[in-house]
């Protein structure tokens, strides 16, 4: 992820323009969001305490916009939503894993707990955001190429809108997100209360 926000600043550098930044980093974008499936699996077999369900929906959700739709819907790849998406997300990546780490070194500085339990509540809403704008972006053009939709008759005799299946995934970030924030609102107030209690004891 570092690599990633480092081909952004570079790019902004030289184009001098925020626009259409994504080319710039298109390919470890997917390749460090696609091997993010191997946190499921971790979450799965005990390796980290983190919810299977929660890890699994966080990381379905991202390779599915990443794939399903600014890589397939070309048209989406220069909207300035898919930048918004891709800072929140690459801030929101160099600090959990530096979190992570620093835990495993056993010498976690106060400022990266912090921003793990803080920096969430402007980055989470940013990030969303820009992943309904741009699902929203594509849906004219899903609609109009009949973009992996299969109609009746076929020998399945089975359909599918993919039109429609995107609209239900925006939708399903009604409930689903809520739950999400104020999940990570109430590890918030329980991590760093703790904190502060163990820091006065000292």
């Amino acid at each position: 992820w570092l690599v990633i926000a480092v081909g952004l600043v570079r790019a902004y550098l030289a184009k001098g323009s925020y626009h259409s930044l994504y080319y710039s980093i298109e390919k470890p974008l997917k390749f460090f969001q696609t091997g993010a499936l191997l946190e499921i699996l971790h979450c799965a077999l005990g390796i980290v305490p983190s919810s299977v369900v929660l890890t699994a929906f966080q990381v379905m959700s991202r390779v599915f916009l990443t794939w399903a739709v600014t890589h397939s819907v070309k048209e989406v790849q220069s909207e300035d939503s898919v930048l918004l998406f891709v800072v929140a997300w690459t801030i929101t990546e160099i600090i959990r894993y530096s979190f992570y780490t620093f835990s495993l070194l056993n010498h976690l500085p106060y400022l990266i707990k912090w921003a793990r339990y803080t920096l969430f509540i402007v980055l989470y809403p940013m990030g969303v955001s820009g992943e309904l704008l741009t699902i929203y972006a594509a849906l004219p053009f899903v609609r109009q190429s009949g973009l992996y939709s299969i109609s009746l008759p076929n020998k399945y005799n089975f359909s599918f809108d993919y039109y429609t299946f995107l609209i239900l995934v925006m939708i399903s970030y009604i409930p689903i997100f809520p739950q999400l924030y104020f999940h990570m609102l109430h590890q918030r107030r329980k991590v760093l209360s703790h904190t502060e209690e163990h820091r006065k004891s000292e």
